[in-house]
């Protein structure tokens, strides 16, 4: 009988672990990871290929990204509908991760021009910041920026 006891505790208890194992959930994947797979993902990015855009004049035929730094946030051009859409500097290793290879015709390269419409000396210092943020950004990502003077 005791025996039996024993069993039937040791049965309740496994299956108990097992339950309680079933329902923890997944570790999560930490920050600086996250980081670095966004940036093993851009990396996978062939080099830049200035030849393919060096003589280009007229920026509205540029293919790569296309950043315009803003004093609330960065602005990141969708190059097929020209709607902009905003995002806070320290998303950008993720916006770039998750766009397709076919975003990348020219490389590891994206134009970055400043919103010219900036006008009061506050804003100016927050797009400085934002301006220094992406920079280093993108240089720690080993993209290349080819800086677009303002309209």
């Amino acid at each position: 009988m005791g025996q039996l006891r024993l069993s039937l505790s040791l049965a309740i208890l496994t299956t108990y672990l097992v339950f309680l194992a079933s329902c923890a959930r997944p570790p999560q994947e930490s920050a600086s990871s996250q980081e670095a797979s966004d940036s093993a993902r851009v990396a996978a990015i062939p080099a830049a290929d200035t030849a393919k855009y060096r003589t280009m004049k007229d920026m509205r035929a540029w293919q790569n990204p296309y950043l315009i730094i803003r004093a609330d946030g960065v602005g990141v051009l969708d190059s097929a509908n020209h709607v902009q859409r905003l995002i806070k500097p320290e998303e950008l290793p993720q916006t770039l991760a998750k766009l397709p290879a076919s975003s990348w015709p020219y490389g590891r390269v994206v134009a970055v021009a400043e919103n010219a419409m900036t006008v009061s000396a506050d804003d100016k210092i927050k797009m400085r910041k934002n301006r220094a943020l992406v920079a280093g950004t993108l240089e720690s990502m080993q993209v290349l920026i080819n800086w677009v003077p303002s309209a």
